[in-house]
C-alpha cells in the first residue's frame, strides 16, 4: 500500500525537463527571487518593519519554488531526440577501453 502511495506521488514529481527548460528555470528563478529580494526590501523600508521584510521575502521564495519546482510541460518543449540503440550512426565508431574495442 505504501509502496503504490509512493510510486503515485514519484511519478507526480518526476517529470522530464530538457536543457533549453533548464535555462528558462534558472532564468526564471534568478529574475523572480531578485524581484522578490527588491520588494521585500522597499516594504520593509518603508514601513520600517524588519520581520514584515522577512516574511514578504520568504512568500516570495515558497512563491517561486511553487512555479519552478514541479515539471511543468514548457519546460519540455524542446526534448532531445536520441539516436536509436545499435543505429548505423554509433557502428561505425570504434571504441577502445583496456585495449578491448566496444560495440
Amino acid at each position: 500500500m505504501a509502496e503504490q502511495v509512493l510510486s503515485r506521488v514519484q511519478d507526480l514529481l518526476e517529470g522530464p525537463i530538457d536543457f533549453e527548460g533548464q535555462r528558462q528555470a534558472e532564468l526564471l528563478t534568478t529574475l523572480l527571487l531578485a524581484a522578490v529580494g527588491a520588494v521585500a526590501f522597499v516594504v520593509g523600508f518603508v514601513l520600517q518593519d524588519i520581520f514584515l521584510c522577512l516574511y514578504t521575502s520568504l512568500a516570495g521564495t515558497i512563491l517561486t519554488f511553487l512555479i519552478i519546482v514541479p515539471p511543468w510541460p514548457f519546460f519540455n518543449r524542446h526534448p532531445i531526440q536520441w539516436l536509436p540503440r545499435g543505429s548505423s550512426a554509433t557502428a561505425k565508431v570504434g571504441i577502445v577501453m583496456d585495449g578491448q574495442k566496444l560495440n
